[in-house]
């Protein structure tokens, strides 16, 4: 009540994580607490200027530097083939799932059905890391050099005939004496 009183209480918001070409990409609805007065604080959501919490649906409390915008609710609006009207556009909208509401990277989207329904989900876009590792996975050559160059230091070190040393071998090589004398 006191929060009506003093035009203190939230403002419900549309939550936008990215916003592609003709794409927005919309985590669903949350709201911001105003610590303004309430109309200065619509002025900023309409001004894409908004810094501080957002408080999901689902009462996660965000940063709002993690989205693109934050829309006041009446100023998006969905139609029934799942269009936003924003900004005097016409918007497809891709559904962010929770999981990449505090992804720092680019989302793409991907059709999947839900029912009798087609819809758009957005994933993180991980084709710059495929193609890192495309490029470094070029299938090559192995070469087996002579027995003991790239041994591991944890394996047994073996001599030329693959027997394995004695700790008598270890301590000459280690101090660099050759087992050709005789002892």
């Amino acid at each position: 009540m006191l929060k009506w009183l003093t035009g203190r209480q939230s403002i419900p918001v549309w939550v936008i994580k990215q916003i592609d070409d003709n794409l927005l990409h919309l985590c669903g609805q949350g709201s911001v607490e105003p610590r303004a007065k309430r109309s200065d604080v619509i002025e900023t959501l309409h001004a894409a200027r908004y810094q501080g919490a957002v408080s999901m649906a689902n009462g996660l409390v965000l940063n709002a530097q993690l989205f693109a915008a934050l829309a006041p609710l009446e100023a998006l609006q969905l139609d029934d083939q799942g269009h936003a009207h924003w900004r005097g556009r016409t918007w497809y909208v891709s559904q962010v799932p929770q999981r990449c509401w505090t992804y720092d990277g680019s989302l793409v989207s991907q059709r999947q059905a839900q029912g009798s329904q087609e819809v758009l989900i957005s994933v993180e876009d991980v084709s710059g890391i495929s193609r890192h590792i495309q490029g470094a996975a070029t299938p090559g050559s192995v070469d087996f050099g002579p027995p003991g160059v790239d041994e591991h230091p944890l394996i047994e070190p073996r001599d030329r005939e693959g027997r394995a040393s004695t700790p008598r071998d270890r301590h000459d090589r280690q101090f660099g004496r050759s087992r050709d004398r005789n002892d």
